[in-house]
């Protein structure tokens, strides 16, 4: 099989695997370390390398799992607190063998910042090919308070930084299925 093959297979397998289906077996770190060593090979402007990472296993797992969810009830209003919502944000912690923030760390304030978002997400992407080849299901997550203001408290991140998502990491015994919903051709234009 050529790398083109290789590469093509990975990409086109790549799943988001909600961490309920996760089966719970967990992850040796050392996998988790080449994850993130592909991650910084991403492209990157000026070697601006604006990827940070704050990787979470074993019993930090669901720690930060429950300091998520304490913080959606402290700054949620009363009105729209759902229990359901926080109990959820717990539960993705418990099948997970892994959680990884993903942040982007402002370095190089000449470029766009669309160029640090842009690169910190392709170290994302690293990630989550790589942990396809390696059979590890995944999800990149925004929900619960990861884009709320507190969450950049928490990790003490500067006004300009972001955080681009978590990504939970596992194993699970389901398959997901692929699909596009719009057909490649009517999103490219070709000028010849």
């Amino acid at each position: 099989m050529s790398n083109f093959s290789i590469l093509s297979h990975t990409i086109k397998t790549r799943r988001t695997t909600k961490p309920a289906l996760f089966n719970g077996n967990k992850i040796p770190d050392e996998q988790i370390e080449q994850l993130l060593e592909l991650a910084d090979w991403a492209p990157t402007h000026t070697y601006s390398e604006p990827w940070r990472f704050v990787v979470y296993s074993g019993n930090k797992v669901n720690e930060f799992s429950k300091q998520h969810a304490l913080l959606y009830k402290q700054f949620t209003p009363a009105d729209k607190f759902m229990q359901s919502k926080f109990d959820s944000i717990i539960a993705n912690g418990e099948k997970s063998s892994h959680i990884i923030i993903c942040i982007m760390k402002r370095t190089n304030y000449k470029l766009p910042a669309i160029e640090e978002i842009a690169a910190a997400s392709c170290a994302i992407q690293n990630i989550l090919l790589g942990a396809t080849a390696l059979g590890i299901a995944t999800l990149w997550g925004t929900g619960g308070m990861i884009l709320h203001p507190s969450m950049k408290n928490h990790f003490q991140l500067d006004e300009a930084d972001e955080i681009m998502g978590q990504l939970f990491l596992g194993y699970s015994d389901e398959k997901q299925e692929g699909r596009r919903k719009i057909a490649l051709k009517e999103k490219v234009i070709w000028e010849r």
